[in-house]
């Protein structure tokens, strides 16, 4: 089995480099046959320079209007060879990715699950008590969602079979904003998706230190619900925060 690994990125210089190292570990890469795709939005800062130092594939839009994440995710996607597509969010650090790759190979082999998703943490280093507190709130929230039928995963880690996901038509590219919800809840229609609260998928802080948490709970729940009731983002731009 070969795994596509997707990051869609934007004016990640900073922190993209910490997840290209640990998936470019030589043991990890001998154990798991898998590609690294980069699909950039078209940054301006070296972050291209960076991907093609480091990753197998890279993708740079390059057409005069905004990408969103969405549509990005979609183009690597499309370039890729792996049976089971691994999306991550260039921001993040994995806990561990041997047990990932590990994890996924041994949840998929038998064909229960069609979709996997992660605990999301704040990096550890940087976490504070309300980071805590309200991703453990989420975490397990987002983990009940699944077993309900509704289906949820965020998109700093998001793991789904690609022959499903082509069926499915990938992520909606005309929503700014829900797009990872949006997928997980047409996934769930399909089969059954893993929570796994083995692995944690670390995130950078600085949307939570920008907005504060409830700004980022109301703005979650805005956008939840008018992709249920509208299929449509609350939000019409995602803005970047670096």
């Amino acid at each position: 089995m070969k795994y596509s690994v997707i990051i869609p990125t934007l004016n990640e210089e900073k922190l993209l480099p910490v997840l290209l190292n640990q998936l470019n570990q030589e043991e990890l890469r001998k154990e798991f046959e898998f590609e690294i795709i980069i699909s950039d939005g078209s940054s301006n800062d070296n972050t291209v320079e960076i991907a093609l130092a480091n990753a197998d594939k890279v993708i740079v839009h390059t057409e005069k209007y905004k990408q969103n994440i969405a549509e990005g995710r979609n183009l690597g996607a499309e370039k890729a060879e792996g049976e089971i597509l691994i999306f991550l969010n260039g921001d993040v650090k994995i806990s561990s990715p041997f047990q990932l790759f590990s994890k996924i190979r041994s949840e998929f082999e038998n064909g229960k699950y069609i979709g996997m998703t992660c605990d999301v943490i704040v990096d550890p280093v940087q976490s504070k008590f309300e980071d805590k507190l309200f991703l453990g709130f989420y975490n397990y929230y987002f983990h009940w969602l699944n077993l309900i039928g509704m289906g949820m995963g965020r998109g700093e880690c998001q793991v789904v079979s690609k022959k499903v996901f082509f069926e499915e038509k990938g992520y909606n590219k005309n929503l700014a904003a829900g797009e990872d919800f949006d997928l997980f809840k047409r996934l769930r229609t399909r089969g059954k998706i893993l929570f796994c609260h083995d692995i944690d998928i670390h995130e950078s802080p600085r949307r939570y230190r920008r907005y504060g948490h409830w700004h980022i709970f109301f703005t979650w729940l805005l956008n939840s619900i008018s992709v249920v009731l509208r299929k449509k983002s609350f939000n019409k731009e995602w803005e970047q925060v670096r």
